[in-house]
């Protein structure tokens, strides 16, 4: 008895990226290239007519960001396909991760890394719940998040968001302390700040956010403002607006 393949649709908007991956799809039995997008409206648009199992979904795309692409698709109701994150930058793909992307693809790939991700693909559809649809919607909850995925060398790897001393602007990124380590996250500070728990971590000047669970003490300067020593010895500036408000704090 014949198996129906796999669906797959390719969102890219490099012509060439689409041709290589197309090309190492090719010659697979279990998995069927049914269309391709090379915008993010289009991507929207192919997988809700097309409705694939899978998506090879580029992150930076003209007109929409993959990961807009994601959650445009959750508002409408429809289920998600299994996603699979293409992108240039090792910073994107730690946005997949949190995300819930199944697996992502760092540009360039071969055929070894290929492989191993479509495994990873064979195993999830033989789930009743694929756990990239699961993150998502724990991704698009409003509670609080309790872990971050980070970069450490060639790995990805979780940080609890509870270990985590204080957050740091630096450009387009933020600067992530944890266990006397620092790492980098392609996100804005104030779309992270959306996602952690009020009560816990606070703003304490325009580009930092301290967890008050790793200050000793709000301590007073000469100038009236506040400063945050935090437990492992490092000493934080507070604004001055941000020092009327935790005024009380510094006992």
């Amino acid at each position: 008895m014949s198996v129906a393949a796999v669906t797959a649709l390719i969102a890219d908007d490099e012509p060439v990226a689409r041709a290589g991956l197309r090309h190492l799809l090719r010659g697979l039995p279990w998995l069927h290239c049914v269309g391709e997008a090379a915008d993010g409206p289009a991507a929207l648009a192919e997988i809700q007519r097309l409705q694939p199992e899978l998506v090879f979904l580029d992150i930076q795309m003209p007109g929409l960001l993959g990961t807009e692409v994601l959650r445009r698709l959750l508002a409408t109701g429809t289920a998600p396909p299994l996603v699979i994150f293409t992108t240039a930058y090792a910073e994107h793909a730690i946005t997949a991760f949190e995300l819930g992307a199944l697996d992502y693809l760092l540009k360039p790939f071969g055929a070894e890394r290929l492989h191993a991700t479509l495994e990873r693909v064979r195993a999830a559809l033989g789930e009743p719940c694929p756990p990239a649809l699961e993150r998502l919607a724990e991704l698009l909850a409003r509670g609080p998040l309790t872990r971050l995925f980070v970069r450490s060398g060639a790995a990805i790897v979780p940080v609890a968001v509870a270990d985590v001393s204080h957050f740091e602007a630096v450009g387009d990124y933020v600067a992530v302390y944890s266990g006397g380590a620092e790492h980098l996250l392609h996100i804005a500070l104030a779309r992270l700040e959306e996602r952690l728990d009020a009560l816990r971590f606070v703003r304490i000047h325009r580009g930092c956010i301290v967890n008050l669970d790793a200050v000793a003490r709000f301590r007073r300067l000469a100038t009236g403002q506040l400063s945050a020593e935090l437990k492992n010895g490092r000493a934080l500036p507070v604004s001055r607006s941000r020092s009327q408000v935790l005024r009380g704090l510094a006992g």
